[in-house]
């Protein structure tokens, strides 16, 4: 160990670094034309259990185990991570004959997994490997092999486990989504795995939980006086008033936008009717929409509010982009 030694200069240190995102870019490419009817034989293995998957790695592989569990897990596949070694000293009870046992070995020769391979084939669970060895051990042993070798790791002394983890990682990530997509796991079913956090806000906050509706809801008639539509506006502080006509339809929507450019227009504004000032047409969205949805309409659009209507075009709320930011949806 160089203790003390100059810090390296930038140059070196991005051509590296850059070295190293090559090697491991190559080393996922490669793995893309090497793909076969073993992943999809993987896929349908899965697909056809009624169990759980089960992954195991020993070392960096259990590292990206862990993580390929974790992702089924949250993507529709029910998975959990077992570690071999506490496998072959009990664990191995989490294990049951409708389960499929995923697991991960560079060298496809971990002493540890080894042991238990025998064990899981006897209970009936079914085997994918996934290893940079197919003439190993655990290929031979397994129901269907996934080919994660690489031609060199990215570690300039060819030890550290770089570019076999990663391609270990992007082979999972693989599969996690293509058992999403044969499942039809939608963003819905997405939510109710992720309720925590801004990923939930986002996925599972409807317009109806954050609109303004019933009293709260500011709506004028199209022949009421524009003193009359600023007053509505006051009253339920959220800078603008929906305009509706004699059958409740909206028609219109007045904002505080509207009225800076009705000052800058008309000197006197005492006589004027709101419709003749209001914006027509304006943007709208369902109640049952997503709350993320109304952000992206408020963003593409550039305004700070929507009006809600029904199916008969009735307003039934407002929704301002502070109730959104309010609720974290943005």
């Amino acid at each position: 160990m160089n203790i003390g030694k100059n810090p390296p200069t930038t140059q070196p240190v991005l051509e590296l670094a850059r070295q190293v995102l090559d090697i491991e870019a190559r080393a996922i490419d490669a793995m893309k034309e090497r793909l076969d009817d073993s992943f999809a034989a993987a896929v349908q293995l899965v697909l056809d259990s009624t169990g759980r998957v089960v992954v195991s790695g020993m070392g960096k592989s259990g590292h990206i185990a862990r993580k390929i569990a974790a992702t089924l897990a949250s993507t529709g596949t029910p998975a959990f991570f077992v570690h071999p070694g506490e496998a072959s000293h009990g664990d191995l009870g989490m294990i049951a004959a409708d389960d499929v046992l995923i697991a991960l070995s560079n060298s496809g020769e971990s002493p540890e997994l080894l042991t238990i391979l025998p064990i899981v084939k006897r209970k009936g669970a079914k085997l994918i490997t996934m290893t940079g060895n197919p003439k190993s051990s655990m290929a031979r042993e397994a129901d269907v092999h996934l080919d994660a070798s690489v031609a060199q790791e990215a570690c300039p002394l060819g030890l550290a486990p770089t570019a076999s983890t990663t391609a270990a990682l992007a082979l999972g990530d693989a599969l996690a989504v293509a058992l999403l997509d044969a499942r039809g796991f939608g963003a819905e079913d997405f939510a109710l795995s992720h309720p925590g956090g801004a990923l939930g806000r986002r996925l599972l906050v409807h317009v109806s939980d954050l609109m303004h509706g019933g009293e709260t809801l500011p709506c004028v008639s199209e022949t009421a006086l524009l003193s009359e539509a600023l007053l509505e506006m006051t009253r339920k502080g959220l800078g603008m008033t929906a305009v509706v006509d004699a059958q409740g339809v909206l028609c219109g929507i007045y904002t505080d936008g509207d009225l800076r450019r009705t000052l800058d227009k008309s000197g006197d504004i005492r006589a004027l009717k709101v419709s003749e000032a209001m914006s027509h047409n304006p943007r709208t969205i369902p109640a049952e929409r997503l709350a993320a949805e109304a952000v992206q309409m408020m963003e593409q659009f550039k305004i700070n509010g929507l009006l809600v209507v029904d199916g008969d075009h009735k307003p039934v709320g407002a929704l301002n982009m502070h109730d959104l930011l309010k609720a974290g949806v943005v």
